[in-house]
């Protein structure tokens, strides 16, 4: 397949707001729309305040929000208020959308968008929506916005743990674990093959996490894949047992014999690194080491 990068963004670039998923906390919100303020030119609908049950707002507003912003050329990227649940609700409305070359940026239950898009051979970035922006370090706003705004290379990430050595390149798929599950056997899951799946989730126990990577490997999915990599699984856990999360994702992984690391700064914690969704990456196990071999978007 051949990927299509977003253009790259300036200083004061027009930048969609949009609210695919759920609804979301106003103060935390604007503290991260300030800090995109201070960078780029950021415009939103009225409405995106709107919430409905645990949904911001009807399908057919967020919907309509979402396709202006997916489809708007004078716009460079799309950045997501926050996650929770409901993206996938829109995916059918997307089919006829004649996509602008905009960065996509956003992560859990974003993670049904950057398949949508990743099916259709586009970079999209899996980082930090809008209410996590503002409690992130420093270092990983720069890095964002270094992502956004350079076609080169950005420093590799570490990870804290080796569950399976080996060496393995490929183009970076994937996301949260509930939400790529879920897409499994539908139109939108993007082809898998040559590929460095990166999972991540929060609050699944870890009989659950157990269940959905059993999904995965009775649909093949580890078959087709070339390596695996792990971001953060926060709160996890479940009380008063004798084993962790970590220890039943390590011997799961260690049943695929996939070069496997785990414990890469990318998820629902602090820090949450922003990675590129669809560019090659090289992944070394062995030293839990994630390298990235090109860039964000377009030179």
């Amino acid at each position: 397949m051949r990927w299509l990068k977003p253009l790259p963004l300036r200083p004061r670039d027009p930048v969609h707001i949009v609210a695919p998923s759920g609804p979301f906390d106003v103060p935390t919100f604007e503290k991260g729309l300030g800090l995109l303020a201070d960078r780029y030119a950021p415009v939103h609908r009225p409405d995106l305040y709107d919430a409905w049950r645990y949904l911001a707002g009807s399908d057919t507003r967020r919907a309509e929000e979402l396709t202006q912003a997916l489809t708007d050329t004078s716009a460079r990227a799309v950045f997501c208020a926050r996650g929770g649940y409901g993206a996938m609700r829109l995916l059918p409305s997307l089919h006829s959308a004649n996509l602008a070359t905009s960065a996509l940026v956003g992560f859990s239950d974003v993670t049904a968008l950057h398949l949508y898009l990743q099916a259709q051979g586009r970079v999209s970035l899996h980082g930090p929506v809008i209410t996590h922006l503002g409690v992130q370090p420093l270092a990983v706003q720069d890095y964002l916005f270094r992502l956004l705004e350079s076609p080169e290379p950005p420093p590799s990430l570490q990870g804290e743990a080796i569950y399976v050595r080996g060496v393995a390149e490929g183009t970076l798929v994937g996301g949260n674990l509930s939400v790529f599950s879920r897409l499994l056997g539908t139109p939108y899951l993007p082809p898998l093959e040559d590929s460095i799946l990166l999972l991540e989730d929060v609050g699944e126990k870890p009989y659950r996490l157990d269940r959905m990577w059993t999904h995965l490997r009775l649909a093949g999915v580890f078959e087709r894949v070339r390596g695996i990599v792990l971001g953060q699984f926060t709160d996890c856990e479940h009380k008063d047992a004798p084993y962790s999360s970590a220890d039943v994702l390590r011997s799961l992984a260690e049943e695929t014999g996939l070069p496997c690391a785990a414990g890469f700064p990318i998820g629902h914690d602090i820090p949450n690194y922003p990675v590129a969704l669809g560019t090659r990456v090289r992944l070394d196990a062995g030293a839990a080491l994630l390298t990235f071999l090109e860039g964000a978007v377009q030179a």
